[in-house]
C-alpha cells in the first residue's frame, strides 16, 4: 500500500513503474485515473455492481476492511503525517497473519544474531 495525495494518471504511472512487473495481469475497477495502466499491463478495468465486487477483487475489499478497522481499533486520530507508516505496519502485520505466534521467536532469533552497535 501506498500513501498519495490523490490518484492520478502521474501516481498511478509512479506506483506501477516501481511495484508491478512488465505485462502483469492488473484487474481493477473502472476508474478513470487508472487506464494508463493499460500501456504496460495487461489491465482488465470493469465497472462492478456493488454486489458482485466481492467476486471481482475480493482482496481489495478484505484489505480495506481490515485496514479501516486496524487504524480505527488501534490508532485514534489518524493523521496524514504518518499515514505511510501506519500502512507499512498494517502490511507487515497483514502479511503476517497467519504466522503470528512466530513473532515473538523470530524476534528473539533476530536479537540473539544481531552484532551490537559499537558506541561512538
Amino acid at each position: 500500500m501506498k500513501a498519495v495525495k490523490n490518484v492520478n494518471f502521474k501516481t498511478v504511472k509512479e506506483f506501477v513503474s516501481h511495484h508491478l512487473l512488465a505485462n502483469q495481469h492488473v484487474r481493477t475497477d473502472a476508474y478513470p485515473a487508472l487506464n494508463i495502466i493499460d500501456k504496460t499491463q495487461q489491465h482488465e478495468p470493469r465497472v462492478t455492481p456493488s454486489e458482485k465486487v466481492d467476486e471481482w477483487l475480493p482482496w481489495v475489499h478484505i484489505a480495506i476492511g481490515n485496514l479501516k478497522t486496524f487504524l480505527l481499533g488501534t490508532f485514534h486520530g489518524v493523521t496524514g503525517n504518518y499515514l505511510q507508516e501506519y500502512l507499512n505496519e498494517f502490511c507487515y502485520r497483514y502479511n503476517r497473519r497467519f504466522v503470528e505466534k512466530q513473532i515473538p521467536n523470530r524476534l528473539l532469533n533476530l536479537a540473539i544474531i544481531h552484532t551490537p552497535l559499537k558506541s561512538t
